[in-house]
């Protein structure tokens, strides 16, 4: 019965941080340690990659219009004024591309950070301040995007780059990178808010789906390589994951945490748009300067011990 009130906390703090901007890979790393969860077993790792597939679907749902909207106007757009090149759905894809390839070319050193609290801590503290300063600095510029449609292909390349860092920095957050690399490019809050969400949904899926199919299926693999794939934070967020024999009350704890991060992360991402549009992002950067500073005093504690 234990392993379900786990899960339920998991699939909690999953569904709660997998969209802000504060690192869904640190906060299930320090709930797996306060739960003494030991942070290489094979079964909680998978568990970690599936129960992200809940909060995906939430947003897939929420966004669901936006993306039937794009799918039909392509490639002209809705106003009849874009082209295959600058059409949201092409600035999606584009951006995920340019996260996807060196994220899978640097899988190795992805996987040698991701076990490491202290590593986590130190990115909570520098992402917070950068994400401070950008916000503080681009309310105060003249906003040359106000949405999606209005974006170019350089922005939306820019961003997918910009995405690169919180795969190799575990803990970044990978709506932080894009969040910011939008602001920097000229996009308002909600705009910069928005593409993060849509890039992150094949981001999410291409990871979670593949590193699912890496641990029940062995002997899938991708270029020779045995390591886990990690298209954005916490995209896979983990090292190589062994594989994992599933029983019946595995697949029950599985589906508690999934159903339970699909629920959170639903109510989470209207709420967090809302707060954006009226508020910024100024209290998620203290809040991750906050937890920084604690799980590096806590990591230290650890290692001393």
């Amino acid at each position: 019965m234990i392993d379900y009130w786990v899960s339920v906390l998991l699939g909690i703090v999953e569904g709660l941080t997998e969209f802000l901007p504060v690192s869904s890979t640190a906060h299930l790393r320090i709930a797996e340690a306060m739960l003494r969860i030991p942070l290489d077993d094979p079964y909680w790792k998978m568990y970690s990659v599936v129960i992200q597939l809940g909060a995906i679907l939430a947003l897939t749902l929420l966004f669901l219009g936006r993306i039937i909207e794009f799918i039909r106007t392509f490639p002209e757009g809705e106003d009849g004024r874009h082209t295959a090149w600058n059409h949201p759905l092409t600035l999606t894809l584009a951006a995920f591309v340019v996260t996807a390839v060196p994220s899978l070319l640097l899988t190795k050193v992805i996987g040698e950070h991701l076990e490491n609290l202290h590593f986590m801590a130190l990115a909570l503290i520098i992402g917070g301040i950068i994400m401070w300063v950008v916000d503080a600095w681009s309310v105060r510029q003249d906003a040359r995007v106000h949405e999606v449609e209005q974006m170019s292909l350089p922005q939306a390349l820019w961003i997918g780059a910009c995405q690169i860092t919180s795969a190799v920095f575990p803990g970044t957050s990978r709506s932080m990178s894009t969040i910011a690399a939008g602001q920097v490019a000229g996009m308002t809050r909600p705009a910069a808010l928005e593409f993060s969400f849509l890039v992150s949904i094949p981001t999410m899926f291409a990871a979670t789906l593949y590193d699912l199919a890496k641990a029940l299926f062995p002997g899938i693999h991708l270029g020779g390589h045995h390591h886990a794939v990690n298209l954005g934070p916490v995209a896979s967020g983990h090292a190589a994951i062994a594989p994992v024999t599933m029983t019946l009350h595995g697949w029950l704890v599985l589906a508690v945490g999934f159903i339970v991060s699909f629920f959170v992360a639903l109510g989470v991402v209207e709420w967090f748009l809302q707060w954006v549009r009226n508020h910024g992002f100024v209290l998620f950067a203290v809040y991750r300067l906050i937890i920084g500073f604690a799980l590096l005093s806590w990591s230290a504690r650890l290692v001393a011990g």
